[in-house]
């Protein structure tokens, strides 16, 4: 028995998928990173779908870009990111998926999102009402 009492969270079940010429040492990465950013404890499950690509012209100041499209327990979380190398497109994807999946989690968490204020349609907070 080890002195770890973290429990292994379940590999979340979210599809990588590719456009254009990515290699394979770039799909690695980016399936590392994207199972740190969401498979970590506190997470609902989650599912969907990211998608790296790399542009065919050469002369794009950022050819490398991502798209996730994913569900974060019942929240829909969309995600996305451009940049020059495989590599720092996939950690900007990274830093933004743990960001959002922690926010969806959040408002999961506390059951309901905070009340608009009244100049965007939420009601006012009566005198009696207030604690």
């Amino acid at each position: 028995m080890t002195g770890d009492n973290t429990q292994a969270q379940p590999a979340p079940a979210v599809r990588l998928r590719c456009d254009g010429e990515v290699d394979e040492e770039t799909l690695v990465y980016a399936r590392t990173k994207i199972d740190a950013a969401l498979g970590r404890a506190g997470l609902p499950p989650v599912t969907g779908e990211v998608r790296v690509t790399r542009a065919a012209t050469h002369h794009a100041d950022r050819p490398w870009s991502a798209t996730a499209a994913l569900h974060v327990g019942d929240r829909e979380v969309v995600v996305l990111a451009e940049a020059a190398t495989g590599r720092e497109v996939v950690d900007q994807l990274q830093d933004r998926l743990h960001r959002q999946a922690g926010k969806a989690a959040h408002i999961r968490d506390h059951g309901r999102r905070t009340t608009p204020p009244p100049w965007r349609g939420g009601r006012p907070v009566d005198a009696h009402d207030a604690g």
